[in-house]
């Protein structure tokens, strides 16, 4: 099952030349949905390959440079003649401001949207995973990260010992691997410990949207494959990132280091450092010596423990 990342935006506030507003486009075997919704995100999910095909679109909070691009989204899809319901994810109070965006310059209603204010700490089920909302800072602003968890996977089924112990191949060693214990038609009964190891974890992915560092952060992180902190400045600026909610590099590769993540992308960049990032990534990786300041159109693939990563 693939899980990867593509950046469709990772300017903070307004677009620059190189960079759009944030957008992030999250594949996950046949599904695809969005991480925030920027202006402009439907000409950059064309210009980088994401499909339209999105069934859910997850914002972090209000801020217009996060939902803007929804309404010139839902247009086209409208005009594509789509029929399937979107659902539209926010914090909590959010739904009035993504009805107000959805139905701007448009009165009818082409196809369904159902809207849900997600709740910090509750997560959201899927099929294998869920999606956790978690509380962050931002300014005052009712503003969330977001985590994708994946269920714990089954261990490793030993086929070249299933075939000796004369356990034929078919039903019975998915019902094994799935842990059920079987019986053999001699009334041998095989235990799943005998043919199956431990659990192995999922994976996880963790976007704190715009936020200032913090414990909760690290702790939702701990552990994860991936964590996509905003690193909105330099530590030049580190008194307005505090006045405005937001992170320095330093402190997102703080908060990466602490939570012991495997790797860290950086995201939502001012507009003084659009060109050229080398300073952010430089007081990043004093900390964290393997941050990445993300771009436009970048791709980051997700493996799981025994698979090699990709960027």
């Amino acid at each position: 099952m693939d899980l990867s990342v593509r950046f469709l935006g990772t300017s903070a506030s307004r677009p620059t030349v190189e960079r759009n507003v944030t957008s992030l486009a999250i594949r996950r075997g046949g599904e695809t949905f969005l991480f925030d919704c920027g202006e402009g995100t439907q000409r950059q999910m064309m210009r980088y390959g994401v499909s339209f095909n999105v069934g859910d679109i997850f914002f972090t909070h209000m801020h217009a440079d996060h939902i803007l691009g929804v309404t010139g989204l839902i247009r086209t899809m409208a005009l594509q003649g789509r029929a399937e319901p979107m659902r539209l994810f926010g914090p909590p109070k959010s739904e009035r401001l993504l009805r107000q965006a959805v139905t701007l310059g448009s009165d009818k209603q082409h196809f369904p949207i159902i809207y849900t204010e997600m709740t910090p700490g509750e997560p959201l089920q899927r099929d294998g995973y869920s999606i956790l909302p978690f509380g962050v800072e931002h300014g005052g602003a009712l503003a969330l990260g977001l985590a994708i968890v994946e269920n714990p996977r089954l261990g490793r089924f030993n086929p070249d010992l299933a075939r000796s112990m004369g356990i034929p191949e078919g039903p019975l060693w998915g019902q094994i691997h799935k842990g059920h214990e079987i019986t053999l038609a001699d009334g041998t009964v095989v235990h799943p410990s005998e043919l199956v190891g431990p659990t192995r974890a999922g994976r996880k992915l963790v976007f704190t949207g715009d936020a200032r560092p913090s414990d909760t952060t690290v702790d939702i992180a701990t552990g994860a494959d991936l964590l996509i902190h905003e690193a909105t400045f330099a530590d030049e600026e580190a008194a307005l990132a505090i006045e405005t909610g937001h992170s320095t590099a330093r402190e997102a590769a703080t908060v990466a280091e602490k939570a012991a993540v495997k790797r860290l992308v950086l995201t939502h960049i001012s507009s003084r450092y659009s060109r050229d990032v080398q300073e952010l990534a430089a007081e990043a990786r004093s900390v964290f010596p393997s941050a990445v300041v993300a771009r436009d159109g970048m791709e980051v693939v997700i493996p799981f423990d025994d698979e090699e990563a990709a960027i």
